[in-house]
């Protein structure tokens, strides 16, 4: 950290959109730390890991935007358990709480890179979609480098705290996934069952 400086820690922000294995929840309080050895300025570690935030952001949102609804659709309709009413509610719920979506999603683990994709995806207005998320990065990654800065040595206790955070989110999402999986795979059978009765003239 010391040997890129903050310009290179946005730029490991900015990387983290793309591959989210490089999490911003170690480099931001290691960013904040190596702040607190006057390396560089916190106030610099902040701007610069924001900037790599909405770059990131950014690419991911012109990747959505490239894809389109259209060729959405079509990948949609040839996935197995999925159809397209549910892409239809998906773009419903987006349309209405999009804006919240990308705010609250820049803050959130798992979300905060993929949020993008959708936005790109539905259009959303490039100026308010900037704005949003360059205020969603800025509240997390004032955060995280503060706790780096004020933790000192002690910097990767926030990157233990915000691991926590991640599993959480992790687990929920796999469970609301199982859950809808399995529903699906039920009605579906359920479907199957009411066409072949239907076949042999049953009620």
């Amino acid at each position: 950290m010391e040997a890129i400086g903050a310009p290179g820690a946005g730029l490991l922000v900015a990387l983290e959109n793309l591959f989210p294995p490089l999490p911003s929840e170690v480099i931001l309080p290691l960013a904040g730390f190596t702040a607190s050895q006057g390396s560089f300025t916190v106030g610099g570690a902040i701007f610069w890991t924001t900037l790599g935030s909405v770059v990131g952001a950014v690419v991911l949102y012109w990747i959505g935007a490239a894809l389109g609804r259209r060729r959405l659709r079509v990948v949609v309709d040839r996935m197995p358990l999925v159809d397209l009413h549910d892409l239809d509610r998906t773009e419903a719920w987006f349309e209405r709480h999009g804006k919240g979506a990308v705010f609250f999603g820049r803050m959130i683990p798992v979300f905060r890179s993929l949020i993008s994709v959708p936005a790109g995806i539905e259009r959303m207005s490039f100026a308010v979609f900037v704005l949003l998320t360059t205020a969603g990065s800025l509240i997390w990654n004032t955060v995280f480098v503060l706790a780096g800065y004020h933790l000192g040595e002690n910097w990767h206790l926030a990157e233990q705290y915000a691991g926590i955070f991640s599993r959480i989110v992790v687990v929920t999402v796999a469970a609301l996934l199982g859950w809808w999986v399995l529903k699906r795979m039920l009605r579906n059978r359920r479907g199957l069952s009411d066409a072949a009765r239907r076949e042999q003239g049953r009620p």
